[in-house]
């Protein structure tokens, strides 16, 4: 009995103290026209390397940061996992705009994981602008994120239609009066009715 105890508080603690992860976030320039071949001199390349942990997701960091060459041509880049063996895209990718990484600005990388693995979702990434009074840090910096569901939509009452299509409008409430202006002639009668006997 203790043994299986002290086995599961073991387990327990083995999984609340998980090991920090990384990631290895590619870029690729994206051409403003359809081209085949710009793509191909174009590979993903290495943005930034970071860490996080899946119990402590406010302390993760960036690794190491490699600003991108982004050739004039591109006005867009695509961001995400990439797999260099297989040559695809392992995570959802986002398209951002060069002017994320244009002088002036900080790049923001935002991670999405699941919520219950820590597995890479997506990568996003936007530029921050500088501002020398506000922040002494002026490196890009890394916020991941846990997958949630978002807000489910509150529905109110279908809307009645009649056999033109048109809205039905509904039926007014009716007074007190009205539903029960018939007890009132009762009670006028049993009043009238009911004197009692005279002696």
């Amino acid at each position: 009995m203790r043994i299986t105890t002290v086995l599961s508080a073991l387990c327990a603690a083995a999984v609340v103290r998980a090991e920090p992860r990384t990631a290895q976030i590619y870029i690729q320039p994206v051409p403003s026209f359809s081209s085949s071949s710009f793509s191909s001199t174009h590979p993903p390349t290495p943005l930034a390397e970071i860490s996080y942990d899946t119990v402590a997701l406010s302390a993760s960091s960036i690794v190491s940061y490699d600003a991108p060459e982004i050739p004039d041509e591109a006005a867009l880049v695509r961001i995400g996992l990439y797999d260099a063996k297989s040559r695809s895209w392992i995570s959802g990718t986002t398209v951002a705009s060069t002017e994320n990484f244009a002088k002036g600005y900080s790049p923001n990388i935002v991670v999405t994981v699941t919520a219950g693995g820590g597995e890479v979702v997506s990568v996003s990434c936007k530029g921050v602008a500088i501002d020398a009074g506000q922040t002494r840090d002026f490196g890009p910096q890394v916020v991941v994120i846990p997958q949630a569901r978002g807000a489910q939509p509150t529905l109110n009452k279908p809307v009645v239609l009649s056999r033109e299509g048109k809205t039905v409008e509904p039926e007014q409430e009716k007074t007190f009066l009205q539903k029960y202006w018939w007890m009132i002639g009762i009670a006028v009668f049993i009043a009238m009715s009911g004197g009692g006997a005279e002696k």
